[in-house]
């Protein structure tokens, strides 16, 4: 039995992919029932991904996704309904969620919740089976580990209250700094440290440009658009750029002339197969110097071995975050060091309603850079 104190309507309206290749359609289906280890949330706000529209048409590199879907894991909301083992969350609080979702009895097996599988194993694709419908609905069921409860009267409440003034819109862009937080996490990022962030313009490298300054580091964004790099630059502190030339020897001098350098993250997608900058970046390290590589260029790498060795360089894979990431990007956002949305100089390119869904998939596509976002509310 699940509890609630308002019922949950029978339907309601979800971004359905039929297949893909296929648009979407926006359907009226069954509402979810929350269940043991999941609850319900209702969907206020999602920001539009970038990459949605070649999630719908089937392009993303190694990703299986089972079909049909409603994609997107990641959203803010209200608790709507909880399942009998719910202990803490309750109806009507504002969480935040997110799409990394772990095999229960086995946490190596891991899917990204309204997206997919990354490679073949058949126990990943035996979760995401289930896990298949994610936040692009007024309602979603949600497993119970991928909500987090967030801080209404700060995040939202007035400045001139002691809140930080932010919209539902703001809030929806939280979820996307974990990948770079994990990261940072994971080889131990401080501040007052400098740290390479390369390629530095995407969705989540630009994210991580402005984590790092928050955090308190010295950053330095390496990327081939010179006018993006200068807008990064502009909006965050601490932001030094360097831009490729895709000669390994200049690129290696350009990094080392900004050193000592503490740390390296890379977030390299398949595009960037063979560049010169991973190899620079690394060579580029001081003495007990890390690494954190959480791209998803599909070649083999040139590691300088000995230099490594040398060096006592630590390169460390990461793939997502952990669950103590989570609650400490959160605490950062609560206490105002991390600045989300407006506040934190993002330009809103277009607000959109479920029924506008095409207009919204249009705007992220036609305003792709760093700094800017579109929002649909349900």
């Amino acid at each position: 039995m699940s509890s609630t104190d308002f019922p949950l309507p029978a339907s309601m309206r979800a971004l359905h992919a039929e297949a893909q290749g296929q648009p979407l359609t926006v359907k009226t289906v069954a509402t979810p029932q929350p269940g043991p280890g999941s609850l319900v949330v209702k969907v206020l706000a999602v920001s539009i991904e970038p990459d949605i529209q070649e999630l719908i048409d089937g392009k993303i590199p190694y990703l299986y996704t089972p079909t049909p879907f409603t994609p997107c894991g990641r959203a803010v909301g209200r608790v709507a309904a909880i399942g009998p083992d719910t202990t803490t969350l309750s109806i009507g609080q504002l969480v935040t969620i997110e799409p990394f979702v772990r095999g229960r009895d086995n946490s190596d097996v891991k899917a990204l919740w309204g997206l997919g599988v990354f490679g073949e194993d058949p126990k990943a694709k035996k979760l995401i089976e289930f896990w298949r419908d994610g936040s692009l609905a007024e309602y979603v069921k949600t497993p119970l580990e991928n909500v987090y409860a967030l801080n209404e009267k700060r995040l939202l409440g007035s400045p001139a209250e002691g809140g930080l003034g932010y919209s539902l819109g703001d809030l929806s862009l939280l979820a996307r700094y974990l990948v770079p937080y994990g990261g940072f996490r994971g080889i131990d990022l401080k501040a007052g440290e400098t740290v390479i962030v390369a390629p530095a313009t995407g969705l989540f490298s630009s994210a991580a440009v402005e984590l790092a300054s928050a955090m308190g580091a010295r950053v330095i964004a390496v990327g081939r658009n010179l006018s993006k790099l200068q807008k990064l630059a502009a909006a965050n502190e601490r932001v030094e750029i360097i831009q490729t030339s895709g000669n390994f020897e200049e690129d290696l001098a350009k990094t080392k002339a900004l050193g000592p350098i503490d740390a390296y993250m890379d977030l390299s997608p398949p595009q960037a197969n063979g560049s010169s900058y991973i190899r620079a970046c690394l060579m580029s390290l001081r003495d007990y110097g890390r690494a954190s590589l959480m791209g998803v260029t599909t070649n083999d790498i040139d590691i300088p071995y000995m230099i490594a060795v040398m060096n006592n360089l630590t390169i460390r894979g990461q793939y997502m975050y952990e669950r103590e990431d989570v609650k400490g990007l959160i605490k950062l956002v609560e206490s105002g060091l991390l600045k989300l949305g407006k506040v934190g100089g993002m330009e809103i390119v277009g607000e959109f309603s479920i029924e506008q869904w095409d207009e919204g998939i249009k705007a992220v596509a036609q305003n792709s850079e760093p700094g800017k976002m579109a929002v649909m509310y349900f």
